[in-house]
């Protein structure tokens, strides 16, 4: 048996708790986060809450005292624990709306899912086989007040997603409405190119990656130079190396795209300055 957390109480998983008239359900108003648990710790805690929290003062809620990131984490670890997924997990809080329609809300105050995976032991660990990516077109993204957000419209990534499963890629490129390079279905992409890192900029509608963020941060003191800018597709497919980023799976090698194949020595180079230290973070 396995449980979720509905608003502060934990349920078995196969327990109904929203109705049709629910505003996530209908227009999709809410947003979520994907945090790594281990040892029954959130790792990079502090950046998934304050990406939260900027989230939902774009979208106009109105937090109770209580909503707090330190109950959050709380009730996080404690449903953890009643999966037994405390040594190695996928977290997921999706906050949304409550009832009501588009132009009168029941209320704004936030509602809110926490639901748990375990992860296998080698998660994180830098990909051996590369990954097979392809480029989407056919939904794009267009730069707002919503493109950097984790929110729950998720149409365009999932049209990708759905678009990559047939033609038996492990991702795909999500381009934005200039054509140019936005992120991909699950992940922020970075290329190098004669051993300097590029990854698109927030201004490109990509969504502001925890672990994007953490390779930014990082890097200069590790010993890259990281630019941020736009990307065309010829320069990914010019790109001497392409890997992508999430909080869940860290970092991953990108072998091809396309009928481009890449290597991974500067990619490796990276693994070994960075993802140690997130053990501790």
């Amino acid at each position: 048996m396995s449980y979720f957390n509905f608003n502060g109480k934990i349920f078995a998983a196969d327990t109904s708790t929203i109705g049709p008239e629910n505003r996530g359900l209908r227009y999709g108003d809410g947003l979520f986060e994907t945090i790594k648990m281990t040892n029954g710790k959130l790792l990079l805690e502090d950046d998934h809450f304050a990406r939260l929290w900027k989230g939902l003062k774009v979208l106009q809620f109105d937090l109770p005292k209580h909503f707090s990131p330190e109950n959050l984490q709380e009730q996080i670890v404690a449903l953890a624990k009643k999966n037994e997924h405390t040594a190695s997990a996928r977290i997921r809080l999706n906050v949304f709306r409550g009832d009501g329609g588009l132009y009168d809300a029941v209320n704004h105050s936030p509602n809110y899912f926490i639901q748990s995976w375990p992860l296998p032991d080698n998660n994180g660990n830098l990909n051996s086989n590369g990954l097979v990516v392809g480029i989407y077109t056919d939904a794009k993204k267009t730069y707002d007040v919503l493109s950097n957000l984790k929110h729950n419209n998720y149409l365009p990534y999932l049209m990708g997603a759905l678009h990559a499963k047939k033609e038996k890629w492990n991702d795909a490129i999500i381009l934005n409405s200039a054509d140019r390079i936005c992120d991909t279905t699950i992940a922020n992409i970075f290329i190098i190119k004669d051993e300097i890192i590029y990854t698109p900029s927030l201004t490109e509608a990509c969504v502001a990656g925890i672990m994007r963020n953490y390779i930014i941060r990082n890097s200069k003191t590790a010993g890259f130079e990281l630019i941020e800018k736009e990307l065309t597709i010829e320069d990914v497919l010019q790109a001497d190396e392409v890997f992508t980023t999430n909080t869940i799976r860290n970092i991953q090698w990108v072998q091809s795209i396309r009928d481009k194949t890449y290597s991974n020595t500067i990619i490796k180079k990276i693994c070994i300055a960075l993802l140690p230290a997130l053990s501790w973070l």
